[in-house]
């Protein structure tokens, strides 16, 4: 076995297509994964099969022609565009003395650079775990060891066996971790479920723009750029509504193929969209492959269990198709279910808002209340629970009031008495 070099910034890229041509944005993404992750691309190797070779994926002439582009650019690692098994990657590792990586494991090392919150390290460990446990090799079978003792004599416990205890052991404890950080995220929607506050849900492919949408609704500081997975934590700000408030959160960009360890791992985290009362899929317009993009997007919402929570397409970055101006596309039932604006710049932000508050307002009563002077804690209440509209003071010292507000929170407070003065 070779030793694995401590860098790692120096790649070359392999794709293998099965079908007609290789696409561009295939490479394309790869390359802009790559980048994320802070390797330098020095080759890229493309080649097309009918299927994958069992032994090394690309089989063994190509083989021999990554192991010379390897050597004319002194590469440290070769990055694969594709899931490969266990024994493909010890294969390829063997015959390349050079590190392999599989998609699954770049999207990994990402997710692992740009963790920040105590949550989402422990969700990107815990990913990381589960995919390293399907890869631990033979390879230490000289450190095993001995226990002493009649009958307890022999082979022992080999080092590959302790690995995999020793992981099994993290593992339990990340996901006793996550189960409590789960708990409380919970505890969190029951509150806001109980209160009448709806949930707003950023969903989209990474690099579609969704952080800039979401600093540009709630004027926060959520980090933002032009690359894949700048943010990972999940982000929650209250979103003003002509109507009340809602909460925005702002989840983990989806992209092809997305490990099935990081949804497992992220579970808790996309909870938050499958229990959403909406969801903006923020769609990059100026994208070539935006339907694509959709499509996997909507992949991911369905194994989560959020595909029937009701949708408004957002298409951003406008700015950057020429011809392109902000509008907004209703359904046959009135509601708007696209728009198209530009978080970078602003514009259509009002058709945005308006298509949010629209949504949200078809489930709204409006009423008139008359209250007395001494009921100066209902209007309180009122004004708590919805949006007044007009408010005018009586004779007597009391108030009028037309008021706006969710027919949960109507059937609640009538059943507390609170509106029993109305109208």
């Amino acid at each position: 076995m070779f030793e694995r070099p401590e860098g790692g910034e120096r790649a070359v890229l392999v794709h293998v297509d099965t079908d007609v041509q290789i696409e561009a944005e295939d490479l394309d993404e790869l390359r802009q994964l790559a980048d994320s992750a802070g390797a330098e691309s020095v080759a890229v190797l493309t080649t097309k099969r009918i299927a994958p070779d069992p032994r090394t994926y690309i089989g063994s002439g190509k083989v021999e022609e990554l192991s010379a582009v390897i050597a004319s650019t002194d590469a440290e690692l070769v990055v694969f565009n594709h899931a490969l098994s266990p024994s493909q990657e010890r294969n390829l590792e063997r015959a390349l003395e050079c590190r392999v990586l599989d998609r699954t494991g770049l999207i990994l090392d990402i997710f692992a650079q740009r963790a920040r919150t105590f949550e989402g390290q422990l969700q990107v460990e815990l990913a990381q775990l589960r995919h390293l446990s399907t890869r631990l090799v033979r390879g230490w079978t000289h450190l095993e060891r001995q226990k002493g003792g009649v009958g307890l004599r022999g082979p022992g416990e080999t080092q590959l066996e302790t690995d995999r205890r020793l992981l099994g052991k993290r593992m339990a404890v990340l996901g006793e971790r996550l189960a409590k950080v789960a708990q409380n995220r919970e505890q969190g929607r029951r509150a806001r479920a109980k209160a009448d506050v709806p949930t707003v849900s950023l969903v989209g492919y990474t690099n579609a723009g969704k952080s800039t949408l979401f600093n540009r609704l709630t004027d926060a500081c959520v980090y933002s750029a032009d690359q894949l997975f700048a943010t990972l934590d999940p982000t929650l700000r209250r979103l003003p509504l002509s109507a009340g408030t809602a909460v925005l959160t702002d989840t983990v960009g989806f992209i092809s193929r997305l490990p099935h360890e990081l949804v497992a791992a992220f579970r808790s985290t996309l909870q938050e969209s499958a229990e959403a009362s909406l969801l903006l899929h923020v769609i990059d317009a100026a994208g070539p492959r935006r339907t694509h993009s959709i499509r996997e997007v909507n992949g991911v919402l369905g194994q989560i269990g959020a595909d029937a929570v009701p949708q408004i397409e957002v298409f951003n970055k406008i700015d950057l198709v020429e011809g392109d101006n902000p509008r907004a596309e209703r359904g046959e039932d009135g509601l708007v279910r696209r728009v198209w604006l530009s978080a970078a710049s602003g514009e259509g932000m009002e058709l945005l808002m308006d298509a949010v508050d629209g949504f949200f307002r078809q489930d709204h009563v409006q009423r008139v209340v008359r209250l007395g002077p001494t009921d100066g804690r209902l209007r309180a209440r009122i004004f708590e629970a919805g949006r007044v509209i007009s408010e005018r003071a009586t004779d007597e010292g009391g108030w009028t009031m037309k008021i706006e507000l969710s027919r949960r929170s109507y059937e609640r407070l009538k059943r507390q008495g609170i509106l029993e003065h109305e109208l």
